[in-house]
């Protein structure tokens, strides 16, 4: 059996070099790699393609490396939290390329089931169609989508066993499992590693064959994005 178990983010995240693509999983700050991403500020590596939902928030998740300026072009579908994005965007110091969600998910999804391309209707007659091929089906004009991939693929699992197999929970399973299947190299922080076995394989939902490193990550924050309360009646 491979051994795919390492013992810290410092020994997953040797290899990524500058100018890498890099997929980040999580969802807002929930189901984000905190601990591999806290490396990739520590490497100081720069001039990457960051793949991911959303960019984080100033003081935390993408937003460290933001700050550093390790960034170099974002992918994503929302940046909205993040006033260090929207002036490195506007200022031109930051190539971004916003994709409405649903493509951005399955463009994920498609490179690790090992699909292309695809046709949808998101983004015809807008800017995120201008240049891409069109086709109509059932009377619709659809555009064509490529299949997103990255050098590496970094995500966070709530459990996870020794083989690779993951389980995650609540809102992280937005976009961690078609990343974790879609990097040419995938690294798996989680927050339990147990023996295998110890998984119900109903439970699975990412299988531990598109998995290369795994470790038990520490000191999780899981921070609230934006916290809303009502007044004590």
């Amino acid at each position: 059996m491979i051994n795919k178990v390492v013992a810290s983010a410092e020994e997953a995240c040797r290899g990524i070099q500058s100018g890498m693509t890099i997929m980040l999983g999580g969802f807002g700050l929930c189901g984000i790699p905190e601990n591999c991403i806290s490396e990739l500020v520590k490497l100081k590596i720069n001039n990457l393609t960051c793949i991911s939902n959303n960019a984080g928030v100033d003081d935390f998740g993408l937003g460290f490396l933001l700050q550093q300026r390790q960034i170099k072009k974002m992918v994503s579908s929302y940046v909205g939290e993040n006033d260090e994005f929207e002036r490195q965007m506007l200022s031109g110091e930051l190539e971004v390329d916003l994709i409405p969600q649903g493509s951005l998910a399955e463009r994920c999804r498609a490179a690790g089931a090992g699909i292309p391309a695809f046709y949808t209707p998101a983004g015809y007659g807008t800017e995120v169609g201008e240049g891409k091929e069109v086709r109509i089906f059932n009377g619709k004009p659809h555009i064509l989508e490529e299949a997103l991939t990255a050098d590496y693929a970094i995500v966070k699992a709530w459990k996870g066993d020794k083989t690779g197999n993951l389980i995650f929970k609540g809102t992280a399973r937005n976009f961690n499992p078609a990343m974790a299947m879609a990097g040419k190299i995938t690294i798996a922080e989680v927050e339990e590693l147990v023996e295998p076995g110890e998984l119900d394989p109903n439970q699975i939902h990412v299988p531990g064959i598109f998995i290369q490193k795994i470790f038990e990550g520490d000191s999780y924050e899981k921070r609230i994005e934006q916290r809303t309360t009502r007044k004590k009646d």
